[in-house]
């Protein structure tokens, strides 16, 4: 059986996918058919750097640590290297495949719901806001990895 290669994708790769990246690798570990599983932003402020730290602390709290994480910008290999891309918002899955369309690849790239479901950036909200997203996240990725447990 061929593993997938899943990459979460937010703006700045320090709240929402190191988040998704994180729930992931916690629930990919009996599953067999999941290879690699990664995090990437779209802008390159944070490069190098940690994920926020309420993230951090929401998402140890929530029994998925991601204080090992560094944040890393979206590149053109991601489109061959990973079979989905999974976008946290419009804006972004809107810019993930404008890259698509110039560097091409195989990789299925679509938003993290497939109702489309925005996950909400909470950089500059309150602290409630990290729980809350982190919790839509939670649920997205849940649902999205069903499928590769049937």
């Amino acid at each position: 059986m061929l593993k997938k290669n899943i990459l979460f994708v937010c703006l700045g790769n320090i709240c929402r996918s190191p988040a998704g990246e994180g729930i992931a690798r916690v629930l990919c570990q009996d599953l067999d058919s999941i290879g690699k599983i990664d995090s990437a932003g779209l802008g390159d402020w944070h490069i190098g750097h940690p994920p926020h730290k309420t993230m951090r602390r929401v998402a140890a709290e929530r029994g998925f640590p991601i204080d090992d994480l560094k944040a890393r910008i979206v590149v053109p290999e991601d489109f061959n290297a990973f079979d989905f891309i999974l976008a946290m918002d419009q804006n972004n899955l809107k810019h993930l495949l404008e890259m698509q369309n110039r560097v091409g690849g195989k990789a299925q790239v679509r938003m993290l719901y497939d109702d489309k479901t925005s996950v909400p950036d909470p950089y500059y909200g309150p602290e409630e806001g990290f729980y809350e997203s982190f919790d839509i996240i939670n649920r997205g990725v849940t649902l999205f990895l069903r499928s590769f447990s049937q």
